[in-house]
């Protein structure tokens, strides 16, 4: 698995100095775990750690899987630097030992997949919730790639496929009371690799 093109990539990103995305979390994630109850949570395709960090800050009892070691070595390094820890597995969701309904709380900041696999993974990760659980979710919109066009620096896959729909949360998400589902322009100010006006769903729900 380390040696495919994907996870090479992110191992490069993550093993410079600085972090990638910076250091501080998500402004939805801080704003929605703000008003939540720390519970156990969840966080796939966590990179370098940041959002995982303030949740364990808040008390989330905090679990995170990446396919990359230097996200990892990151991350812990993050998690030492707050005095919290975070319980961080590198490796593909199908090949952890998650259990079902463990968590209250999934997730998914910029969790981009590939296209073929990205609903499978999401259907996976809501086996994990309990019943009355919620799912945080913000990622790129399909309509992002026109921003992308103008101005690279605000990062995002590239191809269609791998980014989302309104309608493909729905789909993927259908077990789940919608409190917030909306496809919005934000300006964003994460890192090197986040910079400037981009298109994004932001998604939260509670699993029935």
């Amino acid at each position: 698995m380390s040696n495919d093109p994907w996870t090479q990539r992110w191992n490069e990103r993550y093993s410079q100095p600085e972090y990638a995305y910076g250091e501080e979390p998500n402004e939805f994630l801080k704003e929605k775990l703000g008003i939540i109850s720390p519970g156990n949570a969840l966080f796939p395709a966590e990179g370098e750690g940041r959002n995982g960090v303030f949740a364990a800050k808040l008390g989330w009892k905090v679990a995170a899987f990446d396919l990359s070691v230097e996200g990892m070595k990151k991350a812990n390094k993050l998690a030492e630097k707050h005095a919290v820890s975070i319980d961080y597995q590198v490796g593909e969701l199908q090949d952890l030992d998650y259990e079902n309904e463990s968590f209250d709380l999934i997730a998914l900041i910029y969790a981009h997949f590939p296209a073929e696999i990205k609903s499978e993974i999401h259907q996976s990760l809501t086996k994990l919730l309990k019943k009355g659980g919620i799912v945080i979710f913000e990622a790129f919109s399909k309509k992002h790639l026109d921003y992308q066009t103008k101005n690279p620096a605000v990062g995002g896959p590239r191809d269609l496929g791998s980014l989302f729909s309104l309608e493909e949360i729905k789909n993927d998400f259908n077990d789940f009371e919608f409190l917030e589902l909306e496809e919005k322009e934000i300006e964003l100010s994460e890192g090197q690799f986040h910079t400037g006006s981009g298109s994004v769903i932001r998604f939260v729900g509670i699993k029935k």
